[in-house]
């Protein structure tokens, strides 16, 4: 089979926002993606859940444009964003100036100060990156991704590395964005109690393959004593090997 480059979802449904066909990917002859079939609406929250090395952030890279080397096909909105783990601030920029990187210069600065807003950053606009603590950061990485209008917001275990306070706090701050902006959201982690407080959708990817997807109906905000709350999570964790 021959390397398949990434289209854009012109030729797809109005409703949905990902098609993903028989998707694959090998590194040194292991196949990381074993034939992956996805489908992703408009305006859905899909998190994607899986042990390390089971192919999450490869399938997130390719959505993104960023591993061409995949096969099969996949579609996916032109406009898209991605949030790594790592904010990715430019240490020589200031928080502004790194939300409007590579915006076109007309309105760039009303739209930048704009998404600081949305995430509580507007008195940190003239900052360096340094003088943020890690929560801050990743609001500027929100707001970096936002301000593009993306129909497709691509997340790489953005708050893996915030202390459980400030997760908590981000995780409402990422639903009330996600309300306001409705993109079709992608959310890799392996964290089952982010997914379920998060997610429209779950999904388990083991060895390159996808289990069958979870519809999440719980009340909203989705606390721990929610009815079904206690199954959901103990048959995810199952799922990832964990009794």
């Amino acid at each position: 089979m021959t390397t398949a480059a990434i289209g854009i979802a012109t030729d797809i449904a109005a409703d949905i926002a990902v098609q993903a066909t028989d998707v694959r990917r090998s590194f040194d002859g292991r196949e990381v993606l074993a034939g992956v079939d996805l489908t992703l609406r408009r305006g859905e929250f899909l998190a994607l859940l899986g042990r390390s090395g089971s192919g999450k952030s490869t399938l997130l890279r390719a959505m993104a444009g960023l591993d061409p080397d995949f096969t099969g096909r996949l579609l996916v909105p032109e406009r898209r964003s991605v949030v790594f783990q790592d904010h990715r601030l430019q240490p020589w920029k200031r928080v502004l100036d790194n939300v409007v990187l590579g915006l076109p210069r007309g309105g760039a600065r009303e739209a930048g100060l704009t998404a600081l807003a949305e995430v509580g950053l507007t008195e940190r606009a003239r900052d360096w990156p340094i003088t943020l603590s890690g929560g801050e950061a990743q609001r500027a990485a929100l707001a970096r991704a936002l301000v593009r209008d993306p129909e497709l917001l691509l997340l790489d275990e953005p708050f893996g590395a915030l202390d459980a306070l400030t997760r908590i706090r981000m995780h409402a701050l990422l639903r009330d964005l996600c309300l306001r902006h409705r993109p079709a959201v992608l959310l890799v982690t392996h964290d089952v109690d982010e997914a379920i407080a998060l997610a429209d959708r779950i999904i388990v990817l083991t060895d390159g393959r996808l289990g069958p997807a979870r519809e999440v109906r719980l009340p909203e905000p989705r606390p721990r004593t929610a009815p079904g709350f206690a199954e959901l999570r103990a048959e995810l964790l199952a799922e990832l090997g964990v009794g």
